[in-house]
């Protein structure tokens, strides 16, 4: 009887540290995951600004001299991210390509012009900004036009502050989510030991010699929790990176690291925190009020 009593505690006490694992990991492996996306969410937004072209057109009578002092000008502008010059053949062919047919067979003549697309970097792709470069680009006698997608540019900066804003919203809510759930876990986990609190406290034992052992095991299993989110973390890392390499998502390691040691350092600090305070609540409750 006594065995099957032991082995009926022992089981309720792995199933308590795994629930306390479970919810340590899946919390933190949130939070970082959150975390990574913050840091990574300017990277993206710059990379999607920087991919909007503002095409510069050239009258038919520029030369070919005109043309290459545009481009030897727009190459040290401060602005400038890339740029690209695209003769008036090419962009015929392209657009033989595209629509699968020569329109210069029957028009007799190919009535595109030479252009630059020019990539912005991403502080200047601002409606203020990009209108007075727009604005200086046209002085230039042989620019015929200037293309561009306005209402992309004011649509991608509006949009940046919402999600901005959105993404602290969800951040803190996550946060405070975080604590209560491993508080949670752990308070129900110390719930289970009451009596032996209680007990020790009896027989004339300190407060802090019957945290301590209570409090290092926590912590050992936000350690192992926090540990496990961050091995997750590096195996989301490392396949994000081996399948869309562009995003460049591990181009800031002192930042990823830093997340990673926040996580590991959070685990520990809220483990620890949690148990302190649960078992000061048990200590400080009387005989009778545990039950």
């Amino acid at each position: 009887m006594s065995s099957s009593f032991d082995k009926f505690q022992k089981r309720r006490l792995i199933s308590s540290y795994f629930s306390v694992v479970l919810s340590v990991f899946l919390v933190l492996f949130l939070l970082g995951f959150l975390g990574f996306f913050i840091i990574n969410s300017q990277k993206l937004a710059n990379d999607f600004k920087e991919n909007i072209a503002m095409t510069v057109f050239f009258k038919n009578e520029a030369k070919d001299s005109i043309v290459k002092a545009f481009g030897d000008e727009i190459k040290k502008a401060p602005f400038t991210k890339s740029y690209l010059y695209v003769p008036k053949e090419a962009a015929a062919k392209q657009h033989t390509d595209i629509i699968g047919e020569d329109f210069m067979t029957f028009l007799g003549e190919n009535p595109l012009q030479n252009s630059y697309d020019i990539h912005l970097k991403a502080d200047y792709v601002v409606k203020e900004k990009i209108v007075t470069i727009e604005n200086n680009l046209r002085k230039n006698m042989m620019v015929s036009d200037i293309v561009y997608d306005k209402q992309l540019v004011n649509l991608v900066n509006d949009n940046i502050k919402k999600v901005s804003m959105w993404i602290l919203i969800i951040s803190s809510f996550l946060t405070v989510i975080a604590v209560l759930l491993i508080n949670s876990s752990l308070r129900l986990s110390i719930h289970s030991n009451r009596f032996i609190i209680k007990t020790m406290q009896m027989v004339g034992a300190t407060k802090s010699f019957i945290r301590k052992p209570f409090v290092m095991r926590s912590v050992k299993l936000g350690m192992i929790g926090a540990g496990l989110a961050v091995l997750a973390l590096i195996g989301v890392l490392i396949y994000v990176e081996t399948s869309f390499p562009n995003l460049g998502i591990l181009d800031n390691k002192l930042l990823i690291g830093l997340v990673l040691i926040v996580v590991f350092g959070l685990g520990v600090l809220i483990t620890w925190l949690s148990t302190y305070f649960a078992t000061q609540r048990f200590l400080n409750l009387r005989t009778d009020d545990l039950y």
